[in-house]
């Protein structure tokens, strides 16, 4: 059995990821998966999130030792938990089998406008400025996702701000994790454990170059959904476990 760990990004949690796990679980049905939580985040928001990806790693491999998961893992995660699943690859190759990073991006391969779109400087800042857990929320969907017609990403918006209340996530955390993710930087040198790049065409967050320049530089293999937006595995599920499970076998065969 292989165990895979999914890690997600910025003040999202383990309920972010929908029914994706479940997609996951149908290409490979042999699998155990776990969808850990950052300090900050879900289940995990009583916690004063990390200021390093460094401290985040030490964090999940702490969680995974204490549910009893063993390694060697395999790490598939989006935007700020691909910085996480890189560091873990770079400090503890020998406890990673491979890693999926879905629309990453981090220093030296990507500039910070790319990083994060200059043209949501604006209505991020307002957020920051003004609050409100509802206006976060709805620009967070706006941000991230381009799937769905009107009624369905008003369900998701509800189910979203029913995080919310439910486990909140604070001001000073959010900031924590926008830190560690802008101080970020890549090793000099390639993680040492297969890796597969997956990407979107239509995310409106992070410009699609970054995850380009990343595959180029590393010299991975690197998918990119025709549509979708930054937040791939909602939009698009089935499209990711398939890449993953096509790269699996590619893999396999070679």
């Amino acid at each position: 059995m292989s165990n895979w760990v999914l890690l997600r990004g910025l003040m999202r949690e383990q309920r972010h990821w929908g029914r994706f796990p479940g997609e996951l679980a149908r290409v490979l049905p042999d699998a155990r998966i776990v969808t850990p939580d950052l300090p900050g985040n879900g289940e995990r928001h009583a916690l004063r999130s990390a200021t390093t990806v460094a401290a985040m790693v030490e964090f999940c491999r702490a969680d995974l030792r204490a549910r009893g998961v063993p390694a060697p893992w395999s790490l598939l995660a989006l935007s700020l938990g691909g910085m996480v699943a890189v560091e873990w690859a770079s400090r503890y190759p020998d406890e990673i089998a491979r890693c999926v990073l879905i629309n990453t991006s981090m220093r030296p391969y990507s500039r910070f406008h790319q990083r994060l779109r200059w043209q949501n400087y604006p209505a991020i800042v307002q957020q920051l400025w003004a609050g409100g857990v509802e206006n976060q929320e709805r620009l967070i969907l706006r941000l991230t996702s381009r799937d769905g017609d009107i009624a369905q990403r008003q369900g998701l918006l509800e189910r979203w701000l029913g995080y919310q209340r439910e486990y909140p996530v604070t001001r000073a955390n959010a900031l924590r994790q926008l830190w560690s993710a802008a101080r970020f930087r890549a090793p000099a040198a390639r993680p040492p454990v297969p890796l597969l790049v997956l990407s979107s065409a239509g995310d409106q967050l992070v410009d699609p170059r970054c995850s380009a320049n990343l595959a180029r530089a590393w010299q991975t293999p690197h998918a990119v959904h025709p549509s979708a937006g930054h937040d791939l595995p909602l939009d698009d599920g089935a499209w990711v476990a398939d890449a993953v499970g096509n790269w699996l076998r590619g893999a396999d065969a070679r």
